[in-house]
């Protein structure tokens, strides 16, 4: 169990399930046939869609998450998020691919930048960390940590060793936004789950979420990465609207 520090405790936790999770589903799917494997994948898409079309769905506005899709995929695109994120998967290949047992060129690419997104986007990590990193409250990041955990054992079965190298990006992403949180209080201390800027984060989110959906069931590679700037901008979106009294 890791050590626990105030704030961050329960990405502390999530971290650990993740690599826990992980290695347990290297050890099983060397046992799994290829054909098996790419089944459990296209299994985890399957599920992936339901969460994601249920987030999308709980928009109040979908005005607000389209000007959020679209705002967001220029800024990914300008700053090369996916391009950017794939470098760092390239070279964490370089340096610890061989040792993680990782043969196929790109595989691990592939499974870290799938995982982390994957880990990264929904409501529960922008929730949970904001309250972990507040009032050290990690009841949502522990739901998720135990959630994480299992699909890495999936995850992992299927798309190889790359996996476990997100928990870094859940340690770096869900830490940062904890420390934020803990920095900005006050600003801060007003965010629950019904308020209107975390719903359409959280239907923002599942857009997000549907691409990679897309990915994991071979429908159609998209550039996932570089729409990660909406899930942020909905919010600032929302916020935008209320202050010019603007209600929906």
């Amino acid at each position: 169990m890791p050590i626990l520090i105030p704030g961050l405790t329960g990405t502390l936790i999530n971290t650990f399930t993740v690599i826990v999770g992980s290695l347990l589903g290297l050890l099983l799917g060397r046992r799994l046939p290829a054909d098996t494997q790419k089944t459990v994948l296209h299994g985890l898409g399957l599920v992936t869609m339901v969460v994601a079309l249920n987030n999308a769905l709980s928009t109040q506005n979908i005005l607000i998450p389209l000007f959020a899709i679209v705002l967001g995929a220029m800024l990914g695109e300008w700053w090369q998020i996916e391009e950017r994120l794939q470098a760092l998967g390239r070279w964490l290949e370089a340096r610890v691919g061989k040792r993680l047992g990782e043969q196929d060129e790109g595989r691990l690419v592939n499974a870290f930048v799938t995982a982390s997104l994957v880990y990264c986007v929904g409501p529960l990590t922008i929730i949970g960390s904001i309250q972990d990193g507040l009032i050290n409250h990690y009841d949502f990041l522990l739901l998720k940590a135990v959630l994480d955990g299992f699909a890495s054992i999936a995850f992992a079965a299927s798309l190889g060793p790359g996996v476990i190298l997100s928990a870094g990006t859940i340690l770096i992403f869900q830490g940062g936004l904890a420390l934020t949180a803990m920095l900005f209080g006050n600003a801060l201390g007003g965010v629950t789950a019904d308020h209107p800027a975390v719903i359409e984060m959280t239907a923002t989110g599942g857009i997000v979420l549907l691409s990679i959906a897309f990915i994991l069931l071979d429908i159609k590679r998209l550039r996932a990465a570089n729409f990660l700037p909406a899930i942020f901008l909905a919010p600032l979106i929302v916020m935008l609207l209320l202050w010019l009294g603007i209600s929906f």
